[in-house]
């Protein structure tokens, strides 16, 4: 029986530049390091909330993406969107403006480092998976 997703991976060009934005920027806290035999920092896994992590590659050790690869976003779920769209503008971040989508919930869209684009999505009284969402 599947419980939940556990963790994205995620392959990126430079790892402390990416690790800065997800712990600095976004403010995840920093679960636990990958680290060779020879001492080499290669990994992070960073950590989002409840049992949901976000696990970063530096790209060359990560396997390549699957031919056709069909990635075209991931979401972040986030209780207050219009206060934290405010706070990663004030930090630098370019996000889109609010608006409410097809679900009725709202969402605010941002990019990492590499260009993977991240949804910011809040949930209101009536957003369509508020019969599946406690």
């Amino acid at each position: 029986m599947i419980t939940g997703l556990a963790h994205l991976c995620f392959t990126v060009t430079n790892l402390e530049k990416s690790v800065a934005f997800y712990r600095d920027t976004l403010g995840l806290t920093p679960a636990f390091d990958y680290v060779d035999e020879n001492g080499h920092w290669y990994g992070q896994y960073l950590y989002v909330g409840e049992r949901n992590f976000i696990e970063l590659f530096e790209g060359k050790v990560a396997s390549p993406p699957a031919e056709s690869q069909a990635y075209r976003h991931f979401c972040l779920e986030v209780t207050d969107i219009h206060n934290l769209v405010s706070t990663l503008r004030a930090r630098g971040l370019e996000v889109t403006d609010v608006k409410t989508g097809k679900d009725h919930s709202y969402q605010a869209w941002i990019a990492d480092p590499d260009g993977n684009r991240i949804e910011l999505h809040c949930y209101t009284p009536e957003s369509k998976q508020k019969g599946w969402v406690k």
